[in-house]
């Protein structure tokens, strides 16, 4: 009986092309910009919903980022 002794491949590169890539990217600054906005200026007068309720619900978040509010 004989068995066969497989030689190791070598590990081939990925290559993404960059139309693939910019959609993801864009989508994530925008949903990361919008985090930031409700963390960080969701409040007073740059305050789109009235009321506090964004305010509190992210409330410990600020804290966390270091954005003062109180």
């Amino acid at each position: 009986m004989t068995t066969a002794v497989l030689a190791p491949s070598s590990p081939q590169s990925i290559t993404i092309p960059l139309r693939e890539i910019v959609p993801w990217a864009i989508l994530t600054l925008l949903l990361a910009l919008l985090a930031i906005y409700f963390v960080g200026a969701e409040e007073g007068a740059t305050s789109i919903f009235q009321g506090m309720y964004i305010h509190e619900w992210v409330h410990d978040g600020r804290h966390l980022l270091g954005f003062p509010c109180h």
